[in-house]
């Protein structure tokens, strides 16, 4: 009797479990205009690394932010640059008129089909608030991943947002009836510094045998001892054998390695996801410039908080450091 064929999410699951996939950057002027060639240079140089693939559109990248017209150039770009899979962010744009939560999922379905339509492999589909306060806001989430899927033929990853970033908590319960959804290749986890939340995500998640994808940057080490086995984070958008090393020791079990390339990891983290955390955006965007990734001019996020001066200095001062042990 012939094996069954394994399917594009199953597909999906194996290729992505064990790896880093960096939520990259959009290189761009103070404006907001994307910097095209400096975002090919930045994509040949995150795919000659250690990757499972990329994740674009999200967070990092400012994916809400960007036109309809960037968003393609941004995708095309970077599936010229990966062999490996593209996760695409869906979400509501900031530009959407989406006043009601149908136009809300109507925006949210129409991101997914762009990204499919542009060679995506995967959507991550971006919570909507919408569903925290409702009654029946579980089964609507159900429900919108389940619309994702349909309309994008994609699958899906859930994505377990905190509340500075614009999501909300998603509880056990529904984690369990997201994965169960066929389409689901996992969830991803980005609860900041909940680690109770965190921690009960990861064990809801566990039960379905999918990814449990750790976006958690200030808890990465912890994430991957609570039962976390894939990242997708923002470091890696700078700073990808940085993330690897930690992850690659926890997978090989050795233990010692772990734990010092945890502390490496931890001591960039700090420098970087801070108060106000919004601006972790530019400041990975300068140890981008740093490690020779995207330059200066294309260096900017228009969008994130006025940071305070000197920060920048610290966080040449930490990547410094590091290369010094390093070295």
């Amino acid at each position: 009797m012939s094996a069954m064929p394994m399917s594009a999410t199953e597909g999906l699951v194996r290729r992505l479990r064990g790896t880093v996939v960096p939520a990259v950057a959009t290189p761009m002027d103070p404006r907001g205009v994307v910097d095209l060639d400096a975002l090919r240079g930045y994509a040949e140089k995150i795919a000659a690394g250690r990757i499972g693939g990329v994740a674009v559109w999200a967070h990092t990248g400012r994916g809400l932010y960007l036109s309809e017209s960037d968003r393609h150039q941004v995708l095309r770009i970077w599936r010229e640059a990966v062999d490996g899979p593209i996760v695409a962010g869906a979400g509501v744009p900031r530009s959407a008129r989406a006043g009601t939560l149908r136009e809300a999922w109507d925006a949210t379905v129409a991101m997914a089909v762009q990204a499919a339509g542009l060679g995506a492999d995967a959507v991550m589909v971006y919570p909507l608030p919408h569903f925290a306060s409702r009654p029946q806001g579980e089964s609507e989430a159900v429900r919108l991943h389940e619309r994702v899927a349909e309309e994008s033929g994609l699958p899906v990853l859930g994505f377990f947002l905190h509340g500075e970033a614009g999501g909300y908590p998603y509880p056990p319960s529904l984690i369990r009836r997201l994965l169960a959804l066929p389409s689901a290749a996992g969830i991803k986890l980005a609860t900041l510094d909940r680690a109770m939340a965190c921690q009960d995500a990861i064990h809801a998640a566990r039960e379905s045998g999918k990814l449990v994808v750790t976006g958690e940057d200030r808890m990465f080490g912890p994430s991957l001892m609570w039962g976390a086995d894939s990242a997708l984070v923002g470091i890696a958008a700078a700073r990808v054998s940085l993330t690897g090393a930690v992850l690659d020791a926890w997978t090989a079990g050795d233990y010692g390695a772990f734990v010092r390339a945890s502390r490496r990891l931890d001591r960039f983290a700090e420098a970087t996801f801070l108060d106000p955390i919004e601006g972790y955006v530019q400041r990975m965007l300068w140890a981008a410039v740093w490690e020779g990734l995207i330059p200066e001019h294309a260096a900017h996020d228009p969008y994130g908080p006025e940071l305070l001066a000197g920060e920048r200095e610290s966080v040449i001062a930490c990547l410094e450091g590091l290369a010094r042990e390093s070295g």
